[in-house]
């Protein structure tokens, strides 16, 4: 799902107060943090994802891989933050979707 531009305002500023909730440091995007990426999207639909300082990771790469395999959408790449959104598979998880959707 492609998101528009009303979208992707709504999404950052419901972003800006939150943590990075997934770092990806020295051992890279592996299969462990695409898995806790995939469950804290599927638990909250929009989380932010911190590369960090000694990691030989590029923003844009991670951000494709991430799209590609788990099927998020991209809401901003800032410095070494990234911040992924994605409807809930659990209908019980889905309280942002609902006011994405609206927008």
């Amino acid at each position: 799902m492609a998101l528009t531009s009303k979208q992707r305002a709504f999404l950052k500023s419901e972003a800006h107060r939150m943590k990075p909730i997934v770092q990806i440091g020295k051992n890279g995007l592996n299969d462990q943090i695409k898995t806790s990426v995939r469950q804290a999207l599927d638990a909250r639909e929009l989380i932010k994802v911190q590369l960090l300082q000694n990691t030989d990771e590029d923003i844009h790469e991670v951000a494709d891989i991430l799209e590609e395999e788990i099927g998020c959408d991209t809401v901003l790449k800032i410095g070494r933050i990234l911040i992924l959104y994605k409807q809930s598979a659990r209908k019980e998880n889905r309280k942002l979707s609902i006011k994405v959707k609206a927008l």
